[in-house]
């Protein structure tokens, strides 16, 4: 059983009770929601048909040679698209002020394979309320070798990791649409993450099931064994379609936390982090890239990832507007505001990262900083 993790605001900082003050204010001010908005919802049909557009060449035969190739490989932008800019914000219940909207448009994640109540529960609970502390915070576990806090274990395999995490991380989503969901599906409930009773977790599990019938039926089955298509090359395909959605969803993720200047604290013994749970967001989150237009278009404002941990409840949609408040309020506290310029810039910085962890070259609990 692990210890309860509790933050403690022992200096009274008032930071986050401004800021949020602030930001509420901005959409009074302006009478807007913090919902979806016009935009949010053309966005969302094209990222839905850049998965299923694709997806219907193919079945439909028009895609032949070349094409065929390239349009799985495409599904794999549509299916990233999607998990990032799309499901991410209904699983929140940012998308809409609708419980029900949000939980349909959230569904989007099943319909490409994964499970939308086992994310909710790494993500939501995990990782949004203890990110970046080892054992806790699942985004960072030690994977096959590969290592991501300073507070991890470590081996010396990992010495080279910055030569093969990258494979790796291409590999997340064809893992995640196969044997993921059902492992998380029995830790969660051994481990007390899943409160769900019997009935409930029973009800989930069948949940989990049809829809992976449903994933592979439509994926593998259909274009094999319906429209007959080489098996062989639908295999081969859809390997590629979540090398590709794997790649990219792995390194946007990593590049908001596995950085230089990120910190990776260590609870003491009573189990506290001495500081408030916003400021931890912003010693543990970065921003990149927030001026690219097209990077915060297609990422879902994830390079904003700080506003999104800070406010997980507002559409990505907003976050190019209010991220100058936050900004603003972190230097009046004296609060670290994390931010790369660029993507290549936090790309370096993760590499570089990625190979002081794998040479064990930092100490357990510090800040990852002045590595260059």
């Amino acid at each position: 059983m692990r210890q309860t993790i509790k933050f403690v605001n022992s200096d009274k900082t008032q930071f986050f009770n401004i800021l949020r003050s602030r930001v509420d204010n901005y959409f009074l001010e302006n009478n807007i929601s913090q919902h979806a908005n016009a935009a949010m919802v053309l966005k969302t049909i094209f990222m839905i048909a850049l998965y299923f557009v694709p997806y219907i060449m193919i079945i439909t035969q028009i895609a032949d040679g070349f094409a065929f190739w390239l349009c799985w490989a495409i599904m794999g932008l549509g299916l990233a698209g999607i998990g990032m800019s799309i499901m991410h914000d209904a699983n929140h219940g940012a998308y809409s002020s609708s419980n029900f909207i949000n939980k349909v448009i959230g569904r989007a994640l099943n319909v490409g394979g994964g499970d939308s109540n086992n994310w909710k529960l790494q993500h939501n609970i995990l990782h949004h309320t203890y990110t970046n502390i080892q054992e806790y915070d699942e985004d960072i576990d030690a994977k096959v070798g590969m290592r991501f806090s300073p507070n991890a274990k470590h081996k010396p395999i990992q010495r080279f990791q910055v030569f093969y995490v990258f494979f790796f991380y291409s590999l997340m989503t064809l893992y995640w649409t196969t044997v993921k969901d059902f492992m998380q599906f029995a830790r969660y409930g051994k481990d007390g993450v899943d409160r769900s009773n019997r009935k409930e977790r029973l009800k989930n599990f069948f949940i989990i099931f049809n829809w992976k019938v449903f994933y592979l039926g439509y994926i593998l089955i259909l274009p094999i064994f319906v429209i007959g298509i080489v098996w062989w090359k639908v295999l081969l395909g859809f390997v590629v379609l979540h090398l590709v959605a794997g790649l990219i969803l792995s390194v946007v993720f990593q590049l908001a936390h596995v950085v230089e200047d990120a910190t990776f604290p260590l609870p003491d013994e009573k189990g506290n982090i001495e500081t408030e749970w916003a400021i931890h967001q912003m010693q543990t989150t970065a921003n990149f890239a927030r001026n690219n237009w097209l990077i915060t278009f297609y990422v879902g404002g994830l390079n904003y990832q700080v506003i999104h941990h800070l406010f997980p409840r507002i559409c990505h949609i907003h976050y190019p507007k209010i991220e100058p408040i936050i900004e603003k309020t972190a230097k009046e506290f004296g609060v670290p505001y994390i931010y790369n310029k660029t993507f290549l810039s936090a790309f370096r910085s993760h590499v570089r990262v990625l190979n002081k962890l794998g040479r064990n070259e930092i100490s357990p609990g510090v800040i990852l900083n002045n590595m260059g």
